[in-house]
């Protein structure tokens, strides 16, 4: 017998520990080089653990939801066995708790690829998607979210549903029975799976346990707000130049360059300029020090099924218009298919959060830490203001600047953001570096 380890990838610095999600593979099946084994959560990403060599997996040392560190052993693969054949270092009890094979494939009966969120999803509900909408077919989240409400609304009530037992009383003669307990050992996914038709029913509850990156979120927002002195500046710009310049360039940009030329580039060459103008608003904070960084690195804010997460574009101010967008295109297509790597989250010297897609007007964005500074960009409405003394129609954005209030004074704060917006209403000044 030849047995190989199956090994935990090295983690970052910056990540201690991770959870197992879901076993891929059960002992006494065969698996080939390469394939995925399983999925390993951090507080950051989710990272898959392909099998190291060809062979019939053994055991498995670690069991769904488990705590691992890099270069832990969590399973084995006997390079000498075949399929079907019982393997003498097998441990039942090991075989005994873990969870059923992917809801991809026997649970399930789907045959399209699954990302993590929608497996976990699709394991806790008994759900079956047959296809999904992400990239190659792939079921995502949405997929499994929109199948549960299209099964709430025929009547048939998901699987997580906990009835209170003050509404399950009144429809029936009988004390209202405990339900079990919603199973956690597959660290269920952030968002609540009652479809919103079963919420509108009775008085139903649910729980569900924060995933690791939800709160990793939730501590270093605490962090921030309590070690941070947060202030945050406003102002107004006036979107029309850009909109026009990019009305005008947008079909020749694309044929160019192969992506869609959007907002966001734009306002990423306009924190770069105010950046290089007052340094202090890229710097960070180490103990009794200001760190003030030579470069630029830009965080920017993605939504994905997992959560929020910051993917950093590198050294920004000598990227073109056509490289920053199509960092920031592949970010949010990585971000959704959970596929963000643990280098791209790290570091980062100043951060922009679009609230705007999503319809926000105004907020007062929160520091990451241990950067300084973070831009809020909104919503882009149409507003009267007034212009030579006339009142007039402009699509008007507004922006908002938190800052830490320790190292950065409201001058500094106030002009940075002013730069920002001269160098929107007049995006000449981004290609001209004045």
């Amino acid at each position: 017998m030849a047995l190989h380890d199956v090994k935990v990838p090295q983690l970052s610095e910056s990540v201690a520990e991770a959870a197992l999600l879901q076993w891929k593979k059960q002992p006494g099946e065969a698996v080939a080089q390469d394939e995925i084994l399983i999925e390993i959560e951090t507080d950051k990403v989710v990272l898959e653990v392909p099998a190291p060599a060809a062979g019939v997996l053994s055991e498995h040392v670690k069991a769904n939801g488990d705590m691992v560190v890099s270069d832990e052993v969590i399973a084995r693969i006997d390079t000498d066995a075949k399929a079907g054949a019982s393997s003498p270092s097998a441990k039942p009890a090991e075989s005994a708790k873990a969870a059923p094979a992917s809801p991809t494939a026997a649970a399930t009966g789907s045959t399209a690829a699954a990302l993590p969120a929608a497996a976990k999803l699709m394991a806790e509900t008994g759900l079956s998607v047959a296809q999904g909408s992400g990239k190659g077919g792939r079921i995502t989240k949405g997929d499994v979210l929109a199948a549960q409400s299209a099964q709430a609304a025929v009547g048939s009530a998901p699987t997580a549903v906990v009835a209170s037992p003050a509404a399950s009383s009144s429809t029936s003669g009988s004390p209202a029975a405990i339900p079990a307990p919603v199973s956690t050992s597959s660290l269920p996914s952030v968002n609540a799976v009652i479809g919103p038709e079963a919420m509108l029913e009775g008085r139903p509850e649910q729980r569900v346990p924060m995933s690791r990156l939800r709160a990793r979120v939730a501590e270093r927002l605490l962090q921030s707000q309590a070690s941070n002195a947060i202030l945050t500046t406003f102002n107004e710009v006036n979107m029309a130049p850009v909109m026009a310049l990019r009305k005008q360039y947008v079909d020749r940009f694309e044929k160019e360059h192969g992506v869609k030329l959007g907002f966001m580039s734009f306002f990423v060459k306009a924190a770069v300029a105010a950046l290089k103008k007052y340094p202090v608003l890229n710097a960070s904070v180490d103990g009794n020090d200001i760190v003030y960084h030579g470069y630029f690195d830009i965080g920017i804010a993605v939504g994905s099924p997992r959560g929020l997460v910051v993917p950093i574009i590198r050294n920004a101010d000598q990227l073109t218009f056509a490289e920053i967008e199509k960092t920031i295109s592949d970010f949010g297509v990585r971000a959704r298919e959970g596929k963000i790597t643990l280098e791209e989250l790290t570091g980062g010297t100043f951060s922009i959060s679009n609230g705007g897609v999503f319809g926000s007007m105004l907020s007062t964005p929160i520091i990451n830490p241990p950067q300084s500074a973070i831009l809020g960009i909104h919503a882009t409405k149409d507003r009267p203001v007034v212009e030579n003394g006339q009142v007039v129609i402009r699509p008007m954005n507004y922006l908002a600047m938190s800052y830490d209030h320790r190292i950065i004074d409201g001058r500094e704060a106030v002009l940075g953001l002013v730069t920002m917006k001269d160098a929107l209403e007049d995006p000449a000044r981004l290609l001209l570096e004045i």
